[in-house]
């Protein structure tokens, strides 16, 4: 029998879409998005009464240890359920392991995703699902009208349908499904704080595996990827490509009605702000271009060597909630010497990439 620990300390509600970017389609005046701008409304109410009703909660709602059936190490166990356009979670249970696909694309996506995040952590970082020990993956689609999100509560992947202006559905992106299951992963090890610079550390992680999944998966190398998170979330009337780009922060949209992607790709443009949890969807970007720069000047896979660092940084002892970009920065310096010798090109590649994005004072 498996008996895994819960994650240390309270968990966090965290979100795909920034809240700045659903602000701003509320504050539409535009009859052309009425129906766009109603759904943002509902879907900032609805995030806010979520922290409300779960913030500083322990992330199940049971004490103790939850006992789970003997099972293959490695070997998924996903249940999806479909809310059926309400705000109860779990849902009604629509799929479960081993189950055929539907026709319902929403469930499929969630389970494939799911399935994949699951092999990509198993197969090259031998983690066993969320936290380690092989935890039940548990997804809600179709979750309430129009909900122009995802996000991770602490126990479960919950995914919005969207406006169908603006946002499609939130499984039609494997990156976003990925990312959320991360969120859980980070809350089982270095429960990286979800405010200011640990914040925006904890969706940087989350973007990059989940941006390694989708690699992973469709077998890209470093070259053909697009490192983009939340590709095909938007629909074809916003001039944007994706949620947010590792590549080259800031780039991801310029559209009239969301406005430009604001994200910073260095510490020059760093963002202070008391909104969004002290920029945490904004100054993500740093980091994000740190790992993808990593994986720029190593080349291959990036799941392989960038990823085996960023993995080990995250459930080593070198970071804590806390935990600050420089912190981090240098933990993976650490890690990449740890593994691969100091001096090394991955050591090198770790260093030069803080250091372009100015974290670190970089190599002599």
């Amino acid at each position: 029998m498996n008996t895994p620990q819960l994650g240390p300390g309270p968990h966090q509600y965290c979100t795909i879409v920034p809240p700045y970017l659903l602000v701003r389609l509320a504050k539409l005046d535009d009859p052309r998005f009425a129906q766009a701008a109603a759904a943002a409304r509902q879907s900032l109410l609805r995030d806010s009464q979520i922290r409300q009703l779960r913030g500083g909660a322990h992330p199940f709602p049971y004490s103790g240890a939850r006992t789970l059936p003997a099972r293959t190490p490695g070997q998924s166990d996903r249940t999806i359920s479909d809310a059926d356009g309400q705000e109860r979670l779990p849902g009604r249970r629509v799929r479960a392991e081993g189950q055929p696909a539907g026709s319902d694309p929403a469930v499929n996506e969630a389970y494939t995703s799911l399935g994949a995040t699951q092999n990509l952590f198993w197969t090259q970082f031998g983690r066993d699902s969320i936290d380690g020990a092989g935890l039940p993956m548990d997804a809600t689609v179709h979750y309430g009208k129009q909900y122009d999100n995802a996000f991770w509560d602490g126990e479960r992947m919950v995914f919005g349908d969207g406006d169908g202006q603006v946002f499609n559905r939130f499984t039609i992106s494997p990156s976003v499904i990925g990312h959320e299951l991360t969120h859980g992963v980070t809350q089982f090890t270095a429960n990286l704080q979800y405010q200011g610079q640990s914040g925006a550390l904890n969706e940087s992680i989350s973007d990059v595996f989940g941006a390694l999944v989708e690699q992973h998966t469709k077998t890209q190398s470093t070259n053909e990827a697009s490192w983009l998170i939340g590709e095909g979330l938007f629909t074809d009337q916003v001039e944007g490509v994706a949620l947010r780009s590792m590549k080259a922060p800031g780039t991801a949209y310029n559209d009239d009605v969301l406005g430009k992607d604001p994200q910073p790709s260095s510490m020059a443009g760093y963002v202070e702000t008391e909104d969004d949890n002290g920029g945490v969807h904004l100054n993500s970007g740093i980091p994000n271009r740190a790992f993808y720069l990593v994986a720029e000047a190593l080349g291959g896979n990036a799941w392989e060597t960038p990823g085996r660092i960023w993995y080990d940084t995250l459930t080593g002892t070198g970071v804590g909630r806390a935990s600050d970009f420089a912190a981090f920065a240098a933990a993976t310096a650490q890690t990449a010497a740890t593994l691969y010798g100091i001096g090394g090109a991955a050591h090198d590649a770790v260093l030069r990439a803080w250091a372009t994005v100015g974290v670190l004072a970089g190599p002599e």
